[in-house]
Order: C-alpha cells, then sequence, then structure tokens
C-alpha cells in the first residue's frame, strides 16, 4: 500500500513536466518544392559541365577513339594532341598574342572608362550614357566592314594595335556601363566632405572615390579581359599571321575535307583553363561589383 506524500504548509507542490508538444511534420508540397529544387539544380550543373567534360575527354583520344562511342569513358589516353598543339604548332605564341591584346586593351579601356563612368554618373550626362548604351547594343560585325576598309588604307591590318583597338570596342562601353552603376551607389556625402576639408574635386575622386571602388574596376576589369580573350570575330579578320591569337589558332584545326577534333579539343582546353582559373579566384569581385549598386536607395 502506497503513502500519499504530503507537501508542508504554505508550500506549493512543483508543477509536473509538461509533455513536449509533437513534432509538426512539413507539409508535402514543402518537401516537394525542396526534392524539386535539389533535381533541377543538379540536372543544371550537369548540362553546363557536361560538354567540359566532354571536351576534356576529347582531348586525350585520337579521333578513332572520339567517334567510337564505346570508348566515350573507357579508353587508352593519349598525349598527342597537346603536344600537337603546344610544341608542333607552337601555341604559346598565340597565347602570348591573345595576354597582350586583352591586358592592354583592358588597362587602356579602365585608363578612359572609369573617369568617364565618374563625370556621368555625377553629373548626370544621360545622353552621354545614352551613347554608351547604343555601343552597347550596336553588333560588333557591323563595323567590320568599314573598319577593315579604314585600316588597311591606314596599313594598320595585321597589327597589334588594330586588335587591341577593336576589343576596347567592346571593352570601353561594358567598363563605362558596369562602373556608373558602381559609383551610382557610393554616398555623394563622401566627397563633398572631403571637399570641405581642401581637396579638390579631382583629388575627393583620385584619394576618396579611387580606393572604394576597387572591388568595382576589378570586375570590370576581369569581365573585359575575359571579352578580349574568347573574341573570334575580330580577331579573324584583322589579325595577321604574327598577331593571331588562340580563338582565331584553334580555327586552323578545322579544314575543308576533316576536323582534327582531338587536337581541336585539346586547344579549346587550353583557350578554357587560363580563363576558368581566372574566374575561380576572382568570383567574389566578380559578384561584389555587380551587385554593388542593386542595394542603392
Amino acid at each position: 500500500m502506497t503513502v500519499p506524500t504530503q507537501t508542508p504548509a504554505g508550500t506549493v507542490p512543483a508543477p509536473s513536466a509538461a509533455p513536449r508538444p509533437a513534432r509538426r511534420r512539413k507539409p508535402l508540397a514543402t518537401r516537394a518544392y525542396k526534392v524539386f529544387r535539389v533535381v533541377a539544380l543538379i540536372a543544371v550543373v550537369l548540362f553546363l559541365i557536361a560538354p567540359l567534360i566532354w571536351m576534356l575527354l576529347a582531348s586525350f583520344k585520337t579521333n578513332v577513339d572520339i567517334y567510337d562511342t564505346a570508348k566515350s569513358f573507357v579508353f587508352t589516353p593519349t598525349g598527342e594532341n597537346y603536344a600537337n598543339v603546344l610544341q608542333r604548332n607552337n601555341y604559346f605564341i598565340f597565347i602570348f598574342n591573345s595576354f597582350w591584346v586583352a591586358f592592354v586593351s583592358t588597362a587602356l579601356s579602365l585608363v578612359l572608362g572609369v573617369p568617364a563612368a565618374y563625370a556621368m554618373s555625377r553629373f548626370t550626362m544621360h545622353r552621354s550614357a545614352l551613347v554608351v548604351l547604343m555601343a552597347r547594343v550596336i553588333p560588333g560585325v557591323s563595323l567590320l566592314v568599314p573598319w577593315y576598309y579604314v585600316f588597311s588604307n591606314l596599313k594598320m591590318v595585321g597589327g597589334f594595335e588594330v586588335l587591341i583597338l577593336s576589343h576596347m570596342f567592346v571593352a570601353l562601353p561594358l567598363i563605362v556601363y558596369i562602373m556608373m552603376s558602381y559609383f551610382d551607389s557610393l554616398p555623394l556625402e563622401l566627397e563633398e566632405s572631403a571637399q570641405v576639408d581642401g581637396l579638390t574635386p579631382i583629388g575627393a575622386f583620385r584619394r576618396i572615390t579611387l580606393p572604394l571602388s576597387v572591388s568595382g574596376i576589378a570586375t570590370a576589369g576581369i569581365l573585359s579581359f575575359i571579352f578580349s580573350w574568347n573574341n573570334f570575330m575580330f580577331a579573324l579578320v584583322l589579325s595577321g599571321s604574327k598577331t593571331k591569337t588562340l580563338p582565331v589558332a584553334i580555327f586552323d584545326f578545322v579544314s575543308y575535307a576533316s576536323i582534327d577534333w582531338g587536337g581541336l579539343m585539346a586547344a579549346a582546353t587550353v583557350v578554357t583553363i587560363p580563363i576558368m582559373i581566372i574566374a575561380l579566384f576572382t568570383q567574389k569581385y566578380i559578384v561584389s561589383g555587380l551587385t554593388a549598386g542593386a542595394t542603392k536607395g
């Protein structure tokens, strides 16, 4: 027989532990949406990287293995394609040409584009901004014929100068467009305070605005370099045998009668790897620069 416990007078019995509420299960629609999102993400990633995987695998195959579907993933790798690209065709010269044209055109475009974007942003030069936007909209192929006519009369076709100028046509409007949005996101009060302390407008731009715009300048420069590195159309028409860039050199593997797929994929890999490395190590600058003006206001 159990004896009931007695509580002392004037005391309140301790409340019993409340039962834990039952765990609410997520609605079926929410779980189905998460599964669909994961599946869709995997499908998009596979769709994007599948050509890169095929390109990389084909660069280690012979042309016979490339056409043999039974050897899509199981084959005997060979380095003959890369030896053909880097040694026999001397692609190091084309790599230097591409790097030189991309570097110089990007540097000159930054020198001209950053101050122009600052002036358009701070002085609300809407007409000039419209001209820049029109330059971005006009297809470059529409300028190839007049450019070739003008530069051929000036005896400049085939030199680095004409390639750099033609690539600046793509890079300069891009840099101005990106930097205008970035300067719009910077508060004007910082420059006004610097001018009150004795700096000139140019001094405020050089000492205050430029250091704050490093990520935007990096973004514009990286994108400009990538577009110049991959440019094929201008280099195909305006380059010469000594100034040929990588995208044009790849075209040599395509002949009238056949295509050297192994060499073509090896050359494409050589073109792609530097850009992938640059994008991998500079992605934070690209993201921060492109989203700089998104939260304005």
